[in-house]
C-alpha cells in the first residue's frame, strides 16, 4: 500500500513514517520542515519519498498524493498558544491545509484520510472523561481549527463519499517531540529541565490532570484507523484512560532521573483546559485500539532518548 503522511518529519509524524515502513510499505511525506526535522527520518530517507513543501499550497498537495492509498494528516500548527497568539495563521494552516488535502483526496480517489484531531475539541466541559458524544466547546483557535477539520473531513465523506477517520489525540508525548520550542509538550520541557538541571516550569498549580499518551500508541491508532473496516465517518479518542498531574510527573521524574528539582509555577497559560482524560470505548470496539504503552514506561523511554540525545551533542 502507498501512504501519504503530511507532518511527516514531526514527531507523531516521523514515528509513524518508521513503522510504515517497518510494516513494508510504500510511504511518501510531504513536510514543510517548519516544525519537522529531515533528520529524524534519517533511518528510513533511503526507502520513502520525501517532498518538501506545504499544505497550504494545493497544486503541491496534489502532487504528493499520485497514487497514495491511504492519507495519515499529520501536518498542523499544533499549539494552542501560538494559537491564541495568531488565529489566522493557525487558521490558513489547520483550517485551508486540511481542505486542500482533502480536495487532493478526493481528486485522487483514495481510499481513506486519517485526521489528526486533538483532545482540545472538548475545551473546559468539567465531565470525565470525555466522550466523543459531549457536545464540542473548544476554548482557543487551535481547539476551533481542529474541530472544523473533523467537520469538514466529515463533510466530503458525505458529500463526495470520500472515507475518513479523525482521531481526537490526548497528549502525545514521547521521543523527537522538540524540546527546544517555547510551544513544545510538557513533558520534552520537564524532561530537558532535568537533564540540564534546571527549574521546570509549571503553568499552573500543577495539579491539572492530562491523559499522557506515549506516541508508540498514536501510531498504532494511525494504522489501524486506515485498516479497520466500520470506521469510516467515526471520531475516535485515542488516550490510555488513565489521567496523571503534572506535580505526579515530576515525582517521577525525579525518581527517574535521581535528583530533585524545585518546580517554578507560573500563572495558567491562555486556552489550556484543567482536566483531561480520554474514554477509550469506541477506538477499542471500532478499531481494535489497545493502548500498549502506559505512562510510567513512555516517561522512562522519553527520558531515555533525550539522555541519548544530550550525550550525542556532548560527543559532537
Amino acid at each position: 500500500m502507498r501512504y501519504l503522511v503530511t507532518g511527516g518529519a514531526g514527531f507523531i509524524g516521523s514515528n509513524t513514517v518508521d513503522e510504515l515502513v517497518r510494516r513494508g510499505h510504500s510511504v511518501v511525506v510531504l513536510d514543510d520542515l517548519s516544525a519537522g526535522k529531515e533528520e529524524n527520518l534519517t533511518e528510513v530517507r533511503s526507502k520513502i519519498t520525501f517532498i518538501k513543501g506545504s499544505i497550504t499550497e494545493l497544486e503541491i498537495v496534489q502532487k504528493a498524493m499520485l497514487q497514495a492509498d491511504y492519507v495519515i494528516h499529520l501536518a498542523a500548527r499544533a499549539s494552542v498558544p501560538r494559537s491564541v497568539k495568531d488565529p489566522i495563521e493557525t487558521n490558513r494552516i489547520n483550517v485551508d491545509g486540511t481542505l486542500n488535502v482533502l480536495v487532493a483526496a478526493r481528486d485522487n480517489k483514495v481510499k481513506r484520510v486519517v485526521f489528526a484531531a486533538s483532545s482540545s475539541v472538548y475545551g473546559e466541559t468539567p465531565t470525565l472523561p470525555k466522550s466523543e458524544d459531549m457536545r464540542p466547546l473548544p476554548i482557543s483557535p487551535y481547539g476551533v481549527s481542529k474541530y472544523v477539520g473533523e467537520l469538514y473531513s466529515q463533510t466530503f465523506g458525505r458529500c463526495y463519499g470520500l472515507e475518513n477517520v479523525c482521531l481526537r489525540y490526548f497528549n502525545i508525548f514521547g521521543p523527537r517531540q522538540d524540546p527546544d520550542s517555547p510551544y513544545s509538550g510538557v513533558l520534552s520541557r520537564f524532561a530537558t529541565a532535568f537533564l540540564e538541571s534546571t527549574q521546570p516550569v509549571v503553568f499552573g498549580d500543577g495539579e491539572q490532570t492530562r491523559d499522557f499518551t506515549y506516541v508508540d500508541n498514536a501510531v498504532q491508532a494511525n494504522i489501524l484507523a486506515c485498516e479497520a473496516p466500520s470506521a469510516s465517518g467515526g471520531t475516535f479518542n485515542i488516550g490510555t484512560g488513565r489521567s496523571i498531574s503534572l506535580n505526579q510527573v515530576l515525582q517521577m521524574l525525579q525518581n527517574i532521573a535521581g535528583k530533585k528539582l524545585a518546580a517554578k509555577y507560573e500563572p495558567p497559560r491562555e486556552g489550556d483546559i484543567r482536566d483531561s482524560l480520554a474514554d477509550i470505548r469506541r477506538a477499542r470496539e471500532t478499531l481494535g485500539y489497545e493502548p500498549t504503552v502506559m505512562f510510567e514506561e513512555g516517561l522512562q523511554r522519553t527520558f531515555a532518548w533525550y539522555l541519548a540525545q544530550s550525550a550525542k551533542k556532548v560527543a559532537n
